[in-house]
């Protein structure tokens, strides 16, 4: 487009704005009137700055872009790549939101202790069951806890 079909453009998009502006002040006061005015001059400002050239040039752009879009398989096959990746990030968070994804570490045995099976009889031939250990920060959180009275 030439100068003179964005100055139409900015004419007519003030014509629009100014016709709705008059009815915003009519129905609903001077404060929505003079807020429909500021916006009447927005397409002449915009015209006058050249901004309403770029946008129109940026609406070209995104055009010519979508049509390429629509028939080239190769931008499809990008399009399916990009999808994949969002699949597979979205399920890394997910398993990172549960806990999962981390390696697990094999628990600690100190001194002469055991793990035992739930239901399996100690060497002592009696049927109770041992509490598994607790690390010492976790003891050490816990008997802060007790002093506080808190359970």
């Amino acid at each position: 487009m030439d100068d003179v079909s964005y100055g139409a453009l900015a004419l007519a998009l003030s014509l629009v704005a100014g016709t709705w502006t008059w009815f915003a002040y009519r129905r609903r006061g001077l404060g929505a009137g003079l807020m429909g005015a500021g916006l009447t001059l927005l397409p002449i400002a915009a015209y006058l700055t050249r901004t309403l050239r770029l946008v129109g040039e940026v609406g070209s752009a995104i055009g010519r872009w979508a049509t390429s879009l629509v028939l080239s398989p190769v931008v499809w096959a990008g399009i399916v790549l990009a999808g994949i990746a969002v699949v597979l990030f979205g399920a890394g968070r997910a398993v990172e939101a549960r806990g999962g994804g981390k390696p697990r570490r094999p628990a600690k045995v100190r001194g002469d202790e055991r793990l035992e099976l739930p239901g399996t009889t100690p060497a002592s031939g009696t049927t109770a069951r041992r509490t598994p250990t607790v690390d010492d920060d976790l003891a050490d959180i816990e008997a802060l806890l007790k002093n506080r009275g808190i359970t």
